[in-house]
C-alpha cells in the first residue's frame, strides 16, 4: 500500500462501482489492464471473524461474529480526499477500523467500517437481536391467518389458547415455511392460507381401537410435557433474543439450541410441578371426552404459570459463563427405547419383548408427536432407512438441529462440546424413556474429504473404553456392552462393525444473500461415531472433545464396512481380535494410552489452524480426564484378576 492512501475492505453498497464512483471519485476493475488514474485494483477477499447484518433493510453492517466471515472487495491504494469523502458517506453509525482480509494472494492489511454489538441494540433494538426481520414479519402473517380461522372476532384468554394451540399443531408447517422463504421473495397470501389451511389432527379414531387404548394416556402425558417444554422455550426466544443471539458463534448452527437447553433446563429441574400438571390434566379431561386439540390447549395455559423470568434469566446466565466454543461443527442422534435393541427386527422378533408403556411407539405419528417435538428432531427409527410417517415400531431418535427427515436436512446442533453435553443430559432427563445409544456427528474439513485413514486397534480399543458401554457381567467380569450385545453389527451385506461412517449432510434453502448462490458449505460431510452408550447421568464432554481431537489429527474413516473387511485380511484379524478383546478385555498398555492421549492432543492444540481454538486450561483439563478414564479401566480389570 502506497503512503497516505488505504486498501479498503467493502461489503455492501459501495461494491456497486456506480456507486463507489459517485461517492469517491474513482471507479474500480479487477483486471490490471483496466487500470489507469481513476480506476483502481480490486480483488475479491473475506473477511474473518465477522458477519453481515441488515437489521433495517436498507443498509448492511459488519459486526463480530467469531466463526463467520464476510465476502467483498478490497480496493486498492485508495487517496486519502478519496477516503474522506467515503467517510462522510458511511456516516456516524460506522467506525473505520484496521483488519486483515484474505485473498488469493493472501492476508493483507486494510480498513473496514465495522458496528459494536452496542452500537445495533442501541439503533435497532429488537430487529438487531434476531437479525431476521423477513421471518419475523412472516411469523406475524401467520399468525393473523390463525386468527381469522381460528374462533375469529374472539378476543378471550381461551381464544387466545387455542390459537397457541393450533401454531403448536402447525409447527413444521411454520418453520417450513419460513425456512423456505427466509431471504427470498414474498410469500403470497394465496400460498400461506393454502399451505396453513388443513384440518386439526384428531386421535378419536383411535379410542375405538383395542389395541391402542392401553397407552393413550401415556401419549397424552408426553404431549402434554412437549408442549410445555416448546412453550418455556418460545417465551425464553421471544424474551431473551438478545443474549441469544450473542451465544450463537455462527448462522450455520441451529438458531435454537441454548434457549431448547434452557427450557429443558426449566422442566427437568421443576418435574414435580410438572408431574402435577400432566396427572390434573389427564385426571380432569377423560379423553373420550376430549381430543388432542384440547390437551395442547391445557398445556398451552398451564405454561403461563411455569413460566419464571429469574429462572429463565438465571439459566441464561449460567449457559453463557459455562461456554466452550470451538471451531469444528457437532450434531447429536439420541436413541432411546424402553426395550433397548428389541426396538427393531430382527431383536424384536427374537426377544418377544414388549414396551408396555408407548408400545414401541408406535402411534407416535397419530400424536402429531413428530410436529410437538420438531425442535428436538424427533421421530421414529426402526432402522430400515424408511420416513414415512406410517405406524411403526422403533426407537425414539432425538436429533437437535434436524429440520427435515425426507429431505435429510439438518444444521449442527453447535460448535461447542460442553453445550452439547448439556443438550444430551436434557434430553435424556426430559424424556421417561430408557436411554440406548448415542451417535455424535463432527464435520470434516475439505482438507479431510478423500484423505481419511482406518483408525488403529489400539485406538478403537481406547473409545470403546471411553464410550462403549463398559459393563460388569453376572460374573464380575468387565465387557464392552455395545459389542457384547451386537448392538453395532450389522449383516446386510455381510457382517460389518457399525462403528464409524462418513456421510453428507445438507444444511441450507434458498439463495446465498451475497453472491445469489448455495454457499460452499451448504453441502458437508460428517464422521458419524455410532458406538457410543447413552447413559443417564454420564458426562460426554470428554468423549466429544476426544473425538474431535482425533478427527483433527487422525483424521479416521469409515469403520469397519463389509468391503473393508472382505478385501483386508489385515482388518479381518484385526476385527476378530477386537471381538474377543471386548468379550473378555485386557489391559491396555501404557504406550497406547500415551500415542492415544498424544493424538487427541495434537488435534485439539491445532484446531483453529495451527493454534488451539479452546482454552488451554480446558483442553488440559479433556486431556486429563480421558488419561484416568482409561487409567482406572486397566486397574478394574487387575482388581478382578
Amino acid at each position: 500500500m502506497n503512503e497516505g492512501k488505504v486498501n479498503l475492505f467493502v461489503y455492501g453498497s459501495l461494491r456497486d462501482r456506480r456507486i463507489f464512483q459517485s461517492v469517491s471519485g474513482f471507479s474500480f476493475a479487477r483486471k490490471a489492464s483496466k487500470l489507469d488514474h481513476k480506476i483502481l485494483f480490486a480483488e475479491p477477499a473475506l473477511l474473518p471473524h465477522y458477519r453481515r447484518v441488515s437489521p433495517d433493510n436498507v443498509y448492511y453492517y459488519a459486526i463480530s461474529a467469531r466463526s463467520s466471515r464476510i465476502e467483498g472487495f478490497v480496493i486498492n491504494d485508495i487517496p486519502a480526499p478519496a477516503m474522506a469523502e467515503i467517510d462522510r458517506y458511511e456516516g456516524k453509525r460506522y467506525e473505520r477500523e484496521s483488519v486483515q482480509v484474505n485473498t488469493a494472494n493472501g492476508p493483507i492489511e486494510a480498513q473496514a467500517y465495522l458496528v459494536t454489538h452496542d452500537s445495533m441494540e442501541k439503533h435497532f433494538g429488537d430487529r438487531f437481536h434476531v437479525n431476521l426481520i423477513h421471518e419475523l414479519w412472516l411469523r406475524k402473517r401467520i399468525e393473523k391467518f390463525i386468527k381469522r380461522r381460528t374462533r375469529p372476532g374472539e378476543r378471550t384468554v381461551d381464544a387466545e389458547s387455542e390459537r397457541r394451540a393450533d401454531r403448536e399443531l402447525l409447527a413444521t408447517t411454520e418453520r417450513d415455511l419460513v425456512m423456505s422463504h427466509y431471504r427470498t421473495d414474498a410469500v403470497s397470501d394465496y400460498y400461506l392460507e393454502h399451505e396453513l389451511d388443513r384440518p386439526r389432527p384428531s386421535i378419536k379414531k383411535l379410542y375405538d381401537y383395542p389395541e391402542a387404548r392401553p397407552f393413550i394416556k401415556n401419549y397424552l402425558a408426553l404431549a402434554v410435557r412437549q408442549v410445555l417444554l416448546n412453550q418455556l422455550e418460545e417465551q425464553i426466544q421471544s424474551r431473551y433474543r438478545f443474549e441469544l443471539d450473542r451465544m450463537r458463534t455462527s448462522d450455520r448452527y441451529f438458531n435454537r439450541s441454548v434457549s431448547v437447553l434452557a427450557a429443558l433446563q426449566m422442566i427437568n429441574g421443576n418435574s414435580r410441578a410438572v408431574n402435577l400438571i400432566v396427572d390434573e390434566c389427564l385426571k380432569t379431561m377423560p379423553y373420550e371426552s376430549n381430543d388432542l386439540i384440547d390437551y395442547v390447549k391445557y398445556a398451552v395455559r398451564a405454561s403461563k404459570s411455569m413460566f419464571d423470568t429469574r429462572v429463565a434469566s438465571a439459566k441464561l446466565t449460567r449457559i453463557r459463563s459455562n461456554l466452550q466454543p470451538g471451531l469444528v461443527p457437532l450434531g447429536i442422534e439420541i436413541e432411546m427405547s424402553n426395550v433397548g435393541a428389541a426396538a427393531v427386527e430382527p431383536q424384536r422378533s427374537i426377544q418377544k419383548l414388549v414396551d408396555p408403556v408407548y408400545d414401541g411407539f408406535k402411534y407416535f405419528y397419530d400424536f402429531h408427536l413428530d410436529v410437538l417435538s420438531w425442535k428436538l428432531g424427533g421421530y421414529i427409527d426402526d432402522h430400515s432407512g424408511s420416513t414415512d410417517q406410517a405406524r411403526r415400531r422403533g426407537f425414539l431418535e432425538l436429533a437437535p438441529g434436524r429440520l427435515n427427515i425426507a429431505g435429510e436436512l439438518s444444521r449442527p446442533a453447535t460448535g461447542d462440546p460442553w453445550l452439547l453435553n448439556q443438550l444430551i443430559n436434557g434430553i435424556v432427563n426430559f424424556y421417561d424413556v430408557r436411554p440406548h445409544s448415542l451417535h455424535l456427528s463432527l464435520q470434516l474439513r475439505k482438507n479431510q474429504i478423500g484423505n481419511q485413514k482406518i483408525l488403529p486397534l489400539g485406538f478403537v480399543k481406547c473409545l470403546l473404553v471411553l464410550g462403549g458401554g463398559t459393563e460388569r457381567k453376572g460374573t464380575g467380569q468387565l465387557w464392552i456392552s455395545r459389542m457384547g450385545y451386537d448392538e453395532i453389527k450389522q449383516y446386510e451385506y455381510g457382517e460389518e462393525l457399525v462403528f464409524a461412517r462418513t456421510s453428507k449432510r445438507r444444511w441450507y434453502l434458498g439463495g446465498d444473500d451475497i453472491a445469489n448462490k448455495p454457499p460452499a458449505q451448504a453441502t458437508t460431510h460428517v464422521q458419524q461415531y455410532k458406538f457410543i452408550r447413552l447413559e443417564k447421568r454420564a458426562n460426554y464432554e470428554p468423549l466429544i472433545m476426544c473425538l474431535k481431537g482425533l478427527q483433527l489429527s487422525y483424521n479416521p474413516a469409515d469403520y469397519l464396512t463389509a468391503d473393508q473387511l472382505k478385501n483386508n485380511p489385515r482388518l479381518q484379524q484385526q476385527y476378530e481380535e477386537l471381538k474377543k478383546w471386548a468379550a473378555e478385555p485386557t489391559e491396555i498398555s501404557h504406550q497406547i494410552i500415551g500415542r492415544f492421549v498424544r493424538a487427541v492432543q495434537e488435534g485439539l492444540m491445532n484446531e483453529g489452524h495451527h493454534r488451539p481454538a479452546h482454552k488451554l486450561h480446558y483442553i488440559d483439563w479433556v486431556l486429563s480426564a480421558i488419561d484416568v478414564q482409561l487409567r482406572m479401566f486397566n486397574k478394574q480389570l487387575r482388581q478382578i484378576s
